[in-house]
């Protein structure tokens, strides 16, 4: 298994990072400086400006509108998007729908939808927690009953339905059969967000984002022909999509900028005359957190020359969505020990810290759902005892 870059590789790095440093908007690349929080309209411009580059969607095949990146390529990509701090794209669309219609969709479904994915036409959320269902996503019960009219009624809730205030379409996971073991009574939909009987409550986050959303469903109808695969074939799909999705929490990129930011911050910050950047503790804390990123690099270099010889993500993703989340948390941690009571002080306005520790707080206390999301961080344990240490269960 061959984990080192070509020089082709090597030469496609230098070209993405100089068009960043081209393309990027003088207003988005000044907060991109700091680590600052996009917006939602600020990360649709990045958006369009990758999409007429033609890097959207690096990890679509080119017949559906990608750029046809072999997998090295892609992922250099996406980790000089990462290093660059550039906005952080919408994921629901562009790597969870979108490659699951590319995988199960039918013409219909992928004609009409991945266009308007890969042009930032249309904004996608992702329906999968519920208020009892989050880690034990199969204990699900948002109702799609057949109204015999070609029309599945839906009637529940969803929660943590993330920027589903700024959505256009939702993808659900809905009980279609409860009388059936709770995994095989699952079906996968896409729903119209401006359909009636949708109301999407966003709540704010102790950050200070509106992330997340509370969403509803009364007598909501959809059109049997956004059932994607089979009748109760839902789970199949779910499995797939969480896959890639705990591939990307690995985040190496952002961890990296992360223990960056938290090493000028230190170089700048100073305690008994002298800056923290010299002090031994903070020194050897900053060290270990970097023997850990290297470590999680490695397993993402290994995952990638899988991918490469065209392996499927597998258990091995639990391994980096664990260790991702881990670190990125606890350079976030490390970060708010450093900047000391200038920690308190995020919403008092700009100007009130230095820029640099600005948004540091925000991006601390979101992060607390990195262990939580794509399957909490307890769940992948038992994940990779299972199917990687083949450990019995009980």
């Amino acid at each position: 298994m061959d984990m080192s870059f070509s020089p082709e590789d090597i030469a496609f790095r230098k070209e993405v990072r100089g068009w960043i440093a081209e393309a990027m908007p003088s207003d988005l690349a000044a907060k991109a400086a700091v680590d600052g929080n996009f917006s939602h309209d600020e990360s649709m411009r990045w958006h369009k400006i990758l999409y007429e580059k033609g890097w959207i969607a690096p990890h679509w095949p080119k017949e559906v509108g990608g750029p046809g990146l072999d997998v090295t390529k892609r992922f250099i990509l996406s980790e000089e998007l990462e290093l660059a701090g550039a906005p952080q794209l919408s994921p629901f669309g562009l790597h969870m729908v979108g490659p699951l219609l590319i995988q199960f969709g039918n013409d219909a479904q992928t004609a009409r939808f991945l266009p308007k994915i890969l042009a930032g036409e249309e904004v996608w959320c992702q329906g999968y927690s519920e208020p009892n269902a989050g880690s034990d996503l199969a204990s699900l019960k948002l109702r799609a009953e057949d109204d015999g009219d070609g029309n599945f009624i839906l009637n529940g809730q969803k929660t943590w339905t993330t920027y589903a205030q700024y959505a256009d379409w939702i993808f659900l996971l809905v009980r279609t059969d409860p009388d059936v073991k709770k995994q095989a009574g699952i079906s996968f939909l896409l729903a119209d967000m401006k359909s009636d009987g949708v109301e999407a409550k966003p709540f704010l986050t102790t950050g200070g984002t509106p992330a997340f959303c509370e969403t509803f469903f009364e007598n909501v109808k959809v059109p049997k022909e956004n059932l994607v695969g089979p009748l109760n074939g839902g789970w199949t799909m779910a499995k797939a999509l969480l896959g890639h999705e705990r591939t990307l929490i690995a985040a190496v990129g952002l961890s990296s900028r992360a223990i960056r930011r938290v090493k000028r911050i230190a170089a700048e910050t100073e305690a008994n005359g002298r800056p923290l950047l010299e002090d031994p503790d903070v020194r050897a804390r900053i060290a270990r957190l970097e023997i850990k990123l290297e470590g999680l690099r490695m397993q993402n270099y290994r995952a990638l020359a899988s991918a490469s010889l065209g392996h499927a993500p597998g258990p091995e993703s639990s391994i980096l969505k664990l260790r991702g989340s881990e670190i990125l948390q606890q350079s976030l941690e490390l970060a708010m020990d450093v900047m000391g009571h200038n920690s308190l002080e995020w919403f008092n306005g700009e100007g009130t810290v230095p820029a640099i520790e600005r948004w540091v707080p925000s991006a601390f206390n979101y992060t607390r759902a990195t262990t939580i999301y794509g399957g909490s961080n307890e769940i992948q344990k038992n994940i990779i005892s299972k199917f990687l240490l083949g450990l019995p269960t009980k």
